[in-house]
């Protein structure tokens, strides 16, 4: 029969379902959990507040990014070397060695290795190693220059000559570090380095084989003499041949009068390279090439070298001159030797020089180096359980917090824990948001958070800059714009200068809803007075131009037209608007006098409540949609569930100033405006009088039409006393 199936509690916070993992069972049936119930599907190894080594263990193809298959792998990999799996859900600094399970193969082999590695740091006796311990490879390794990593520095032998091979592998070939820090070699380079020495060797006994070396030690100085001068000497004899074609041509082939004046006009030097682009000597036909006399003054040490180096030990030191048969015949004599010289081998290991070359082949070096590499594979085994000890450790103490913000947000909605991706807080305009996500930048998805988002610049001294989205949410939005300056500080308790670079503009409160149609209305009214006043000056200026233009040509000013007509029609319109107004208004003043005064607060409640409810259900509406998956998802997180940030929750995430609990606060301003103060006061208490005087004169007039005050009793009724009617007295007939 197949198993039962795992069974699983989940909790809700911020309206999400999320899966508790409380027990050993919970981590090894985690793959068969539905992926849809995991809050997150991968999460980057950068940027985030949780060790970038543990997360870059996890991260198997080393892709850069975490997802629920390597994490899974982890897991499986971490409980089959503890005898609890559970205890990866403390998230202790220090890895007990009694938690791990002894039983197995493996579980043995990381016992000794951490006993070792605590005995290398002088804490034998020490019942658990920490995190720091752990990764202290360095001074793990010190103790052994052989340590399984298969580089095998200078220091891993007592042989001086061993030694010395080893130095001169890394200085020509290059070396390795091993996990001491130390450098040396490893058995990829020493082979590359013996190979190098063979071919070299081979190709310098080449030359001495085929005898083309024709002038001994000085043959290479000759051949690189030619190739300097070569292609200006093959330019030279081709343009003799051209001269000796056509004499019409000689006046181009010397270069142009007009190119010389260019350059007399300038300050010369012989390495200008105006004129080392001139042939090498004087263009005439069939001319030899002069090598020490009449040559161009950019080309006399290289053709000087020449005559020294190949000329003179060839055709002795009286021969000044070459044809262009001589110069062909002298190539050719070194065509072997330079042709030999082109198909260099072992280069790297030039310098060493033959005589050491021969010498390194012919020794027990090769043998002495190989023993080694041997002798450092043997003890990769155990070194390696070394490096497993990290990593069961960092495996120990941060599994936790990373299945915490990964299989569900536990740690984002604990009230004493932060999430890995809330990088510290920000304080800016008196206020102070925890909601801070270190990302690459802008990114046009987070508008579908709903959530109002700062995008700051964060630098520090010391630091390369990075940028945080700041999620505000709590207060109002009215101070916070592009280039407001603040502080943050990170989780390590840095501080770095903050400053706003972009805004993604949405509701923060019910409360900003509330008044933001009458702070709109008072931006409205500023932005017309403002912009009458503006035009009033600038009808003034105009006003004033005019008159002294008027001024200035009195004597042909144009006759004054006669005033226009009144328009009937015009002024009986507005007679009629008026008309219409005032009828509008005493309507509602007969309604409003109508009210009982009970009835006006709740009639100014409901004014202000049609005003701002718009407003209010628009941003109770985007509130609710808060979301954080967006917002994370700038920063290469894949967010599976709907992380809502709703109002409670959202007044958590941000702090307004308030003062601490038994201050004592003054009122005493010394530079307040007293003026405006007086002004104030004086509008506050006109205000209540007028309200005052327009109560009376209401009560007043509504105790003369109703014959008494609103607050009295209505009057009862009389009720009279109708004496029953008598009975009709009918007149007698008359006789």
């Amino acid at each position: 029969m197949p198993s039962s199936p795992h069974p699983w509690n989940f909790f809700r916070t911020g309206g999400l379902d999320q899966v508790a993992l409380t027990t050993g069972a919970d981590l090894l049936a985690l793959d068969q959990l539905d992926q849809k119930l995991w809050v997150a599907l991968s999460c980057p190894v950068k940027g985030l507040e949780l060790d970038e080594k543990t997360l870059a263990l996890i991260d198997s193809d080393a892709d850069g990014r975490v997802r629920v298959p390597e994490l899974l792998a982890a897991i499986k990999w971490a409980a089959a070397r503890l005898n609890d799996p559970a205890a990866l859900l403390a998230g202790a600094d220090s890895l007990p060695l009694a938690a791990i399970n002894a039983t197995t193969p493996e579980g043995k082999i990381l016992v000794a290795s951490a006993k070792q590695i605590l005995a290398n740091l002088g804490r034998k006796d020490a019942t658990a190693i920490p995190v720091e311990d752990a990764a202290n490879t360095a001074k793990i390794f010190a103790a052994s220059a052989l340590n399984g990593d298969g580089v095998v520095p200078p220091a891993a032998t007592k042989d001086p000559a061993t030694q010395i091979l080893i130095k001169e592998i890394i200085a020509t070939i290059g070396g390795t570090a091993d996990l001491a820090g130390s450098t040396g070699v490893t058995a990829a380079q020493i082979e590359k380095f013996f190979a190098e020495l063979t071919a070299y060797v081979v190709w310098v006994e080449q030359s001495a084989a085929k005898d083309i070396a024709i002038l001994g030690s000085a043959t290479d100085a000759a051949v690189t003499a030619l190739k300097t001068v070569r292609a200006k000497a093959e330019d030279f004899f081709a343009r003799t041949r051209l001269a000796a074609f056509d004499a019409r041509a000689l006046a181009a082939l010397n270069r142009s009068e007009t190119e010389y004046l260019a350059i007399a006009a300038k300050d010369l030097t012989i390495t200008a390279a105006e004129v080392a682009g001139f042939p090498l000597a004087r263009i005439t036909a069939d001319a030899p090439l002069p090598l020490l006399a009449g040559v161009n003054p950019a080309w006399v040490a290289a053709l000087a070298t020449l005559h020294a180096a190949v000329v003179t030990p060839v055709y002795g030191a009286d021969k000044t001159t070459l044809t262009a048969a001589e110069w062909t015949a002298l190539n050719a004599k070194f065509a072997a030797y330079e042709t030999w010289l082109g198909g260099k081998a072992g280069g790297t290991v030039e310098k060493l020089g033959l005589a050491r070359a021969k010498e390194i082949l012919g020794g027990p070096g090769r043998a002495a180096l190989d023993a080694l590499i041997a002798a450092d594979a043997v003890l990769a085994p155990e070194f390696k359980a070394i490096s497993d000890v990290e990593r069961l450790a960092r495996y120990h103490r941060d599994l936790r917090g990373l299945l915490h913000n990964f299989v569900n947000f536990a740690d984002f909605y604990s009230p004493d824990r932060w999430a890995i991706f809330q990088a510290g807080t920000l304080f800016l305009d008196s206020r102070s948001t925890e909601l801070c996500i270190r990302v690459d930048g802008a990114n046009p998805l987070a508008a579908m958070s709903k959530a109002y988002i700062a995008y700051c610049a964060c630098t520090r001294a010391g630091s390369p800059p990075m940028t945080i989205a700041a999620c505000f949410t709590q207060g109002d939005s009215d101070y916070l714009f592009v280039g407001r300056h603040g502080l943050f500080y990170d989780r390590q308790g840095r501080d770095w200068d903050t400053v706003i670079t972009s805004i993604v503009d949405n509701p923060i409160s019910i409360r900003q809803a509330f008044w933001s149609p009458y702070k709109k209305f008072v931006r409205m009214i500023e932005e017309q007075v403002a912009k009458r006043a503006a035009a009033a000056e600038a009808a003034s200026s105009s006003k004033l131009a005019a008159a002294a233009e008027k001024t200035t040509n009195a004597d042909t000013a144009k006759p004054v037209e006669p005033p226009k007509k009144v328009d009937v029609g015009a002024v009986a319109a507005i007679g009629v608007a008026i008309s219409g107004a005032i009828t509008a208004i005493t309507l509602i003043l007969g309604y409003v006098f109508k009210l009982e005064i009970w009835q006006y607060p709740l009639v100014l409640i409901g004014l202000m409540l049609v005003i701002s409810a718009p407003s209010m259900i628009i941003a109770w509406l985007k509130l609710r949609q808060r979301t954080l998956g967006p917002i994370l998802e700038g920063n290469g997180w894949a967010v599976n569930g709907r992380v809502k940030i709703n109002i409670p929750f959202g007044r958590a995430l941000t702090d307004l100033a308030v003062l601490p609990p038994g201050s004592k606060r003054s009122l005493e301003d010394p530079y307040e405006d007293k003026e405006a103060a007086r002004g104030k006061r004086n509008a506050i208490l006109l205000t209540a009088l007028i309200v005052l005087a327009a109560a009376a004169i209401w009560v007043r007039w509504d105790q003369s039409k109703n014959g008494r005050y609103f607050w009295e009793p209505a009057p009862v009724a009389a009720v009279a006393a109708v004496a029953p009617a008598a009975p009709a007295t009918v007149a007698p007939a008359a006789k």
